[in-house]
């Protein structure tokens, strides 16, 4: 018998040990209290994010909204409330239990019988807070706000807007209108008439144009109401949380009750203040007596999303920490962050997205207010932006994609007349650090310039010339089309626009030194060039050789109805144009370089592997697979540069050639916990925390692990390590999805969609690199 006992116990052991994970063992749930702001969790819908902890017995949250833009640019936070019961529940830690339920998309908090529910409208601005208790609670809710009173913004604390290191004149964060009215709270931020719109367009030369030009931030006005059943304005109060003072409006219960909600709405708009206000009161309507309804369409909202794409991972008691789980969990968890900016006006900011808390939490020598964030709050980073929205191609979430590719048409205008008021030709001009009025950052831009420097350039050793960054945008528009079926055709003339900037330019520059505008081949001289912000004043750099051939080629391929016979003859010109990539040699191996040739190295990327990823000339199952590999081993500079920390993507190259071995260590570097206690909180790398692409590049990483695809065919682990238990769905090109399960070293095919694509697939669990190497078909042009 007691054999038999110690088989049956052994049996469940394996059993438990060889599940993989669901959803919902992901679900973040703490047993104790936080200490302070930095110990919160996320929660969000739509274009909202929130903060959430409880700290010394009071529920708190910070809520942020995209597109919330003062005077300067700095996304400003909306406020934080603060959330008192009587008597209190969440006196002390005993039966604490805080849970973020992601199939949901909501946070419980519950302790002694009374539990609250936090959750966000995904298809309106609104913030729900219900309560229920077995004991009549009264209940306090406070609206703190840091704006009470206009701020002197100095030194370090410019980071936040678009001014940085080279404020002109004194900077000021205005501060908010707040008053109590109708039993509630109103708040809002209204941008003074001259913004730093104003300022950029003067410093560099762009007034003739002004009035064309789109001006995001003239008018804005973003704030919200705050409002619950049997609340009524309790008085004001002032106080300090991390340093930074701050005033309160309470709302407190006519008479202590069982059940308590609390809703906060929320409205922004370019309009009067008057419009801005009937929009407000029009929420308010349309919303009340509707949250029953709302709540099930939220739900279902979640649902759907988590439906739509996963990867879980199995815990290995081999690996120390269990990181291969964590994996997953981090995985899920970011997509959950990303998800909660789905439907923004605005694109998710890589530097912290809607979920930084006060600074010195990251660096206690930023003693800010939480309005703070390092790299500004309307500057658009491209290099940065890639990695937060090209993993949503491969989980499907095409609907999330469109805040990012919007926010660029929204520009095209503004890009086209750099191009014609500095040089007088055609195409859209795009530079690496945007304002999201489509100019170049003001303070990158630099206000100490040579009196005869080109206006059209940025004075800058980083980001001179660098204007290729735009395409990994227009590669993600024409995924669109390509893993969807969308119709894309509003973006072709934005991407035909892009390239025909590097058309034009490169000829105008060339023919300022010389009579030709092509080289003997009748080639693009494409100098001064750029290779990310590393490699500089490059000659015909391989990272936009790279861009012009693949962009060109896609777009070729759409059909004669989403492209006139003018707009083909002009890319099938313009293609003979692209010069070829640049080869190299290192140690008797042929190597991808960086350019043909360059003066200088700045910064630590690798657009030597660009052909590899974003670009995917390279890869597996594609020609000469060999070159790039030795690229990988061989080049000094891969070498030296390489890391998991922030927007460094050594994990996506890895697994993009098929390194089985390497793909596992930076992905498991990349995506195991953070040092915070949520765990895909990483950062702050080289930006900010939560580091947004460092997250994206994780997810990326693990994406191309397990599926690529090359010439028709759809690879499955190309790079996953055959113990790494995993079950996932992922998303192919042809509104193709595949659903698959490997567990003990045994793959399963679960599902695919349409059917007719099972044929493509070829499983590749367990294959040497030199086996990946003999996949390739034809050689590259």
């Amino acid at each position: 018998m007691k054999n038999i006992l110690i088989l049956f116990f052994l049996f469940v052991t394996l059993f438990i040990k060889a599940q993989i994970p669901v959803l919902e063992n992901y679900n973040q749930i703490w047993n104790t209290q936080s200490n302070n702001a930095s110990e919160s969790m996320p929660l969000g819908g739509s274009d909202i994010g929130l903060n959430v902890w409880v700290e010394k017995g009071d529920l708190y949250f910070y809520f942020s909204r995209s597109g919330t833009f003062d005077e300067h640019n700095t996304l400003l936070k909306l406020g934080r409330v603060k959330v008192t019961l009587t008597p209190n529940p969440f006196k002390d830690n005993e039966g604490f239990h805080q849970e973020l339920v992601l199939k949901d998309g909501y946070i419980s908090i519950a302790q002694n019988n009374t539990k609250i529910k936090l959750w966000v409208d995904v298809f309106k601005p609104v913030i729900h807070l219900d309560l229920e208790s077995k004991t009549a609670l009264k209940m306090t809710a406070s609206y703190e706000s840091w704006r009470y009173k206009n701020r002197d913004s100095k030194g370090k604390a410019n980071n936040a807007n678009s001014y940085k290191w080279a404020p002109q004149g004194e900077i000021i964060t205005y501060k908010d209108s707040i008053s109590f009215e109708n039993n509630g709270i109103k708040f809002y931020h209204r941008n003074r008439e001259n913004t730093v719109f104003d300022v950029a367009v003067k410093q560099q030369k762009m007034e003739s144009v002004k009035d064309q030009m789109l001006n995001p931030l003239a008018n804005l006005t973003f704030g919200g109401f705050i409002t619950g059943n049997n609340l009524k304005p309790d008085g004001t109060y002032s106080g300090t949380y991390q340093n930074t003072d701050f005033k309160g409006f309470n709302l407190s219960s006519i008479k202590p009750l069982k059940k308590h909600s609390l809703e906060l709405y929320l409205n922004t708009s370019q309009s009067d203040l008057k419009t801005w206000n009937n929009g407000l009161k029009n929420q308010i309507l349309s919303n009340r007596n509707n949250s029953k309804q709302t709540k099930k369409n939220t739900i279902k909202w979640w649902n759907d999303f988590w439906n739509r794409s996963f990867i879980f991972t199995q815990k290995n008691q081999s690996i120390e920490k269990d990181s291969v789980y964590q994996i997953g969990q981090n995985y899920q968890l970011f997509r959950y962050m990303l998800g909660c900016n789905t439907y923004g006006k605005y694109p998710t900011k890589f530097n912290g997205g809607l979920f930084t808390v006060d600074p010195v939490f990251t660096n206690p020598d930023l003693n800010f207010t939480p309005d703070f964030r390092n790299w500004g709050g309307g500057t658009m980073t491209a290099q940065n932006q890639r990695l937060v929205y090209f993993p949503m191609v491969k989980s499907g979430d095409f609907d999330m994609m469109k805040s990012q590719l919007d926010y660029y048409l929204s520009l095209q205008k503004n890009a086209e007349l750099r191009s014609k008021v500095y040089w007088n030709h055609n195409g859209a001009s795009f530079t690496e650090q945007l304002e999201n009025f489509g100019l170049p950052n003001p303070a990158e831009y630099e206000w100490k310039r040579p009196t005869d420097y080109d206006p059209g350039m940025e004075y800058n050793a980083w980001l001179e010339y660098e204007w290729d960054t735009v395409f990994e945008f227009c590669q993600m528009m024409l995924q669109q089309k390509e893993y969807a079926g969308e119709d894309i055709q509003k973006y072709n003339s934005f991407i035909i626009s892009c390239l025909r900037f590097f058309d034009e330019h490169y000829q105008y520059l060339a023919k300022q030194r010389g009579r030709k505008g092509l080289d003997g081949n009748g080639k693009l001289i494409l100098f001064p060039g750029s290779a990310a912000e590393t490699y500089k004043m490059t000659n015909n750099s391989n990272s936009t050789i790279s861009a012009l051939q693949v962009i060109t080629e896609n777009l070729l391929k759409l059909s004669s109805k989403e492209l006139s016979k003018e707009e083909v003859d002009y890319l099938k010109g313009f293609q003979t144009r692209i010069p070829p990539l640049n080869f190299g040699e290192l140690e008797n191996h042929k190597v991808l370089v960086p350019a043909k040739s360059w003066e200088r190295i700045n910064n630590s990327e690798v657009p030597q592997l660009y052909s590899v990823f974003p670009w995917g000339i390279y890869g597996v199952g594609k020609p000469d697979l060999e070159t790039a590999l030795n690229t990988w081993k061989y080049d000094a500079d891969a070498i030296k540069f390489r890391s998991h920390i922030g927007w460094k993507q050594d994990n996506i190259f890895a697994a993009r050639l098929g390194l089985t071995e390497e793909a596992a260590k930076y992905n498991l570097l990349k995506m195991s916990n953070s040092e915070r206690r949520f765990p895909a909180f990483w950062g702050p790398g080289f930006d900010w925390v939560p580091d947004h692409n460092w997250g994206g590049a994780g997810m990326i990483g693990m994406q191309e692990m397990l599926l690529q695809e090359a010439d028709g065919k759809i690879y499955l682990f190309p790079a996953w390590p055959k113990d790494w238990n995993v079950h996932f769905k992922l998303h192919a090109s042809k509104n193709t999805t595949v659903e698959v399960e490997l567990k003990n070293g045994i793959a399963k095919i679960i599902n695919t969609s349409p059917k007719e694509r099972e044929k493509d697939i070829i499983n590749l669990l367990g294959i040497s690199i030199e086996e990946k190497n003999k996949l390739t078909i034809t050689q590259p042009q």
